[in-house]
């Protein structure tokens, strides 16, 4: 092949790697801000001085022996979520995650974002969080639309962490050509 026809057929690549580039930043431009301040906000939740999440608090003691059952911890936490938050929240809950090892009891809940922290032995009230890091996570990953919008399965969730993760990947090969392109046609230039 001619050294001039290579160069050009190099010129084409760059031109339509710089074009696939900036199309896909350019669509996809409001996408990447939400998962960047997401991202950050996530890597930053437990050095958020418990803004993003608060931290575990502790228990009086971590033998689960000496523990009330979970299902009238649950009464405890349902009963002051609707007596001391709000009348009208759910209590459905999503997760409840038991912190043996602090001897804490946390219920998060499904339709909201508060989440009570309970003493496993006393069912002592210990923390009561808005957990801003679940809403963030949601953000980040897409699933608030499934959410907002009632559907089944995380269909928009799964679409939208292919689309964003299919970016990244012809953001990451199409800026590197954009780099590397440019230098190997100056080294043929060179050695022309």
């Amino acid at each position: 092949m001619h050294k001039d026809t290579k160069r050009k057929t190099q010129a084409k690549w760059l031109r339509n790697f710089r074009k696939v580039h900036r199309i896909t930043g350019a669509a996809l431009f409001v996408f990447f801000f939400f998962i960047a301040i997401s991202g950050l906000l996530l890597g930053w939740k437990k050095h958020s001085g418990g803004i993003i999440l608060s931290k575990s608090y502790e228990g009086v003691s971590t033998n689960l022996k000496d523990w009330m059952p979970v299902d009238q911890l649950h009464i405890i936490a349902n009963t002051y979520l609707l007596d001391s938050i709000s009348a009208d929240l759910s209590t459905e809950i999503d997760r409840i995650d038991i912190r043996k090892e602090k001897g804490m009891v946390k219920f998060i809940y499904t339709d909201h974002i508060w989440s009570l922290q309970l003493d496993g032995t006393t069912g002592e009230i210990l923390h009561v969080e808005r957990r801003y890091s679940d809403l963030i996570e949601q953000i980040h990953d897409g699933s608030i639309l499934d959410d907002y919008l009632g559907t089944s399965n995380n269909q928009i969730k799964v679409f939208y962490t292919t689309v964003m993760g299919v970016a990244l990947l012809v953001f990451t090969i199409t800026g590197f050509w954009l780099w590397y392109g440019p230098k190997r046609m100056r080294r043929n230039k060179a050695t022309a």
